[in-house]
C-alpha cells in the first residue's frame, strides 16, 4: 500500500477556514465532539441531532458532515439530493465512518456538491466529553474539492490529514477498533485487578489513564516494537509466572486475557533482542503451561 501526502498536508490557504461554515447532522458522540472542537477553533458550526430529522430548508453551510451510523449514510445522501437541501451552492459533504469510502455519499454528488470520507482516528466515547483532537490523525478520501476542504478543516483542528491509495477501509477500521476498544477492555481488566489488589475503582481508573497516555506517546514517538516495556521485553519468565500465579488466585477469568497479551508481546520482544532467545523460550513454556 502506498501513502499519498501523509506527512505534509496540501497547502491550506488562511481564507479557507475563514470562509468555512459547517453543518453537522448527527448529535451523538462524534457529532457533538466535532462540533465542540470546530466551535473552539473559531469556525461557525450548526449541530442538528439526527432525531430531529434533516431540515426542511436548504442547508446554507458550505461544509456538511454526516455524523450518523454507517447504515444511515447512504439514505441521508439520497435525502439531501431528493429534497434539494444541497446543490444550490458549492458544498462539500463528508461522512465520518471509517469502514465506508466516499462512494457511500455518491447519491449526493452533483455539479456543485463534492463528497468525501473524513474519518478521525480518535476515540469518541461520550457526548458529554470531547476528546483531544490535536495531533490526531484524519483519514480523508474522495473528490478533490471535498478532500481539500476536509484537509483544511483538519489542519484548523490541529489534526494531521492523511490520504492512502488502495486502502482497505474495513481493515483500516478494524485496526482502529482493535486498538481503541481493545485498550478500553484492557483498562477494564486492569481496574478489575487493581480492585482485587485493594484499590478502589475510581482511583484505579485515575491511575491507569495516565499509564495508557504514556503508552500512546511511546507508540507515537518510538513506534513498535520499541514501545514495549515490562517482563516479556526483559525476558523475565519468573516475573510472568508470578503474574499468572496471582491472576489464578485473584482473577482467574483474566488469565486468558493475560496469556493472549503476553503471547502477542513475545515476537516484539524477540525482535528487540534485549534477552537471550532461551529466555523468551522460557516465557513461551510458561504461557503454554496455562493452556494445558
Amino acid at each position: 500500500m502506498s501513502e499519498m501526502d501523509s506527512t505534509r498536508p496540501s497547502p491550506v490557504h488562511p481564507e479557507d477556514n475563514a470562509l468555512l461554515e459547517v453543518f453537522i447532522y448527527g448529535g451523538g458522540k462524534v457529532g457533538r465532539g466535532l462540533a465542540r472542537a470546530i466551535r473552539d477553533a473559531g469556525l461557525r458550526v450548526t449541530l442538528r441531532p439526527a432525531r430531529d430529522g434533516l431540515p426542511s430548508e436548504r442547508i446554507e453551510a458550505n461544509f456538511v458532515i454526516l455524523a450518523v451510523r454507517d447504515r444511515d449514510i447512504a439514505p441521508c445522501a439520497e435525502a439531501l439530493r431528493d429534497r434539494g437541501l444541497v446543490g444550490h451552492r458549492d458544498v462539500a459533504v463528508v461522512h465520518c465512518a471509517g469502514a465506508l469510502g466516499p462512494e457511500a455519499l455518491a447519491a449526493a454528488r452533483g455539479g456543485r456538491v463534492s463528497v468525501a470520507q473524513m474519518h478521525p482516528m480518535i476515540s469518541f466515547a461520550s457526548p458529554s466529553f470531547a476528546p483531544f483532537l490535536e495531533r490526531g490523525q484524519l483519514h480523508i478520501d474522495g473528490d478533490p474539492t471535498a478532500v481539500r476542504a476536509a484537509r483544511s478543516l483538519g489542519v484548523c483542528l490541529g489534526m494531521t490529514p492523511r490520504t492512502f491509495s488502495g486502502l482497505d477501509p474495513v481493515a483500516y477500521h478494524a485496526a482502529a477498533g482493535l486498538v481503541a476498544n481493545g485498550a478500553a477492555a484492557l483498562a477494564a481488566a486492569g481496574v478489575d485487578l487493581l480492585e482485587r489488589a485493594g484499590i478502589d475503582r475510581r482511583t484505579a481508573a485515575e491511575m491507569l489513564g495516565p499509564l495508557l497516555r504514556t503508552v500512546a506517546d511511546n507508540v507515537e514517538v518510538l513506534g513498535v516494537p520499541d514501545a514495549l516495556t515490562g517482563p516479556v521485553r526483559r525476558g523475565d519468565a519468573v516475573g510472568v509466572a508470578r503474574h499468572l500465579e496471582t491472576l489464578c488466585r485473584l482473577a482467574p477469568h483474566l488469565v486468558p486475557f493475560y496469556v493472549a497479551a503476553a503471547a502477542t508481546q513475545l515476537p516484539l520482544a524477540r525482535a528487540l533482542g534485549e534477552a537471550p532467545a532461551d529466555a523468551f523460550d522460557a516465557i513461551q513454556r510458561v504461557l503454554d503451561g496455562t493452556r494445558q
